[in-house]
């Protein structure tokens, strides 16, 4: 009996230890990446543009190949919603382009409801380096709540690993 009130309070007391460290962690997480694309800009803005080719590129959209996908309005455009519904890994959410400024930023937001309810701003920016050369920079900002702040560090550690993949895959799709 001893021994269960041990691991019970052991239990206990690392979950306490973990809400209070919560209590003083940032909220907001913010993670940025850029891969260069031996393509012109304009190829490189209208295949980005377009969820429906994120989504061929994206690590995270790739994750379940059998999710159900809806869509709503005219991709490519201000109001487009693309929404998914998966596995363990792909979770449920949706995707919505928010604002288009033709040929350098694609600002869009992604609003899951799980594996756990959080908002985030994607954005995808192009830079002309040369006639056929483009830097696609990625970013992914959003907060999380108390206490679900205290994955924040582990979210920055990943993010980083997973966009280089989706940017590589986009490297890979455009200079074919």
């Amino acid at each position: 009996m001893n021994t269960l009130i041990t691991i019970l309070l052991v239990v206990a007391g690392i979950l306490a230890l973990l809400l209070i460290i919560a209590l003083f962690m940032k909220k907001e997480h913010y993670v940025r990446r850029e891969m260069i694309i031996n393509a012109p800009i304009q190829k490189v803005f209208d295949y980005l543009k377009l969820l429906k080719n994120q989504d061929k590129f994206n690590k995270w959209a790739i994750t379940d190949p059998d999710r159900n996908w809806e869509y709503k309005g005219t991709d490519g455009t201000v109001g487009f919603i693309i929404a998914w519904n998966g596995n363990k890994n792909a979770g449920e959410g949706e995707k919505e382009i928010m604002n288009i400024i033709e040929g350098k930023r694609i600002e869009t937001q992604i609003r899951f409801v799980r594996p756990m309810a959080t908002t985030a701003n994607v954005i995808m920016e192009t830079e002309s380096l040369s006639d056929y050369q483009t830097k696609v920079y990625l970013s992914n900002a959003g907060t999380l709540k108390y206490p679900m702040n205290i994955f924040i560090p582990i979210a920055e550690k990943k993010f980083p690993k997973d966009m280089d993949i989706s940017l590589s895959t986009l490297k890979n799709i455009l200079e074919k």
